[in-house]
């Protein structure tokens, strides 16, 4: 049966030192939280001339390489992080969702 018998926390100069072999905490992440970042949707990509380019007006329509209900590109500091979707944030406001995670191998 549990008592409820409190137990004294150790004094830190008793607790053994973290082990570097763990992952780190969110504390350990502080000194970071604060550095700002570029975050990018990308909806889809084209290629055109510039010729093309200086022929565009208003209302003029882009094809993008993407279709319809596709998953949009996430690029922080414009590298691919995420892949996500777009929705709607309030009546005026669009915001993305992130659906997918990329993980990328780097040569460290």
């Amino acid at each position: 049966m549990p008592s409820d018998t409190e137990f004294p926390a150790l004094p830190e100069s008793e607790l053994a030192p973290p082990d570097p072999g763990l992952s780190r905490t969110a504390r350990d992440l502080e000194a970071v939280y604060d550095i700002p970042v570029t975050v990018s949707a990308v909806l889809g990509k084209s290629t055109m001339q510039v010729n093309q380019l200086l022929k565009l007006g208003r209302g003029a329509v882009v094809e993008l390489d993407r279709k319809l209900g596709e998953a949009i590109d996430i690029y922080v500091n414009n590298r691919l992080v995420a892949r996500g979707e777009v929705v709607m944030v309030d009546d005026n406001r669009l915001g993305v969702t992130m659906t997918e995670i990329v993980k990328t191998d780097r040569a460290v």
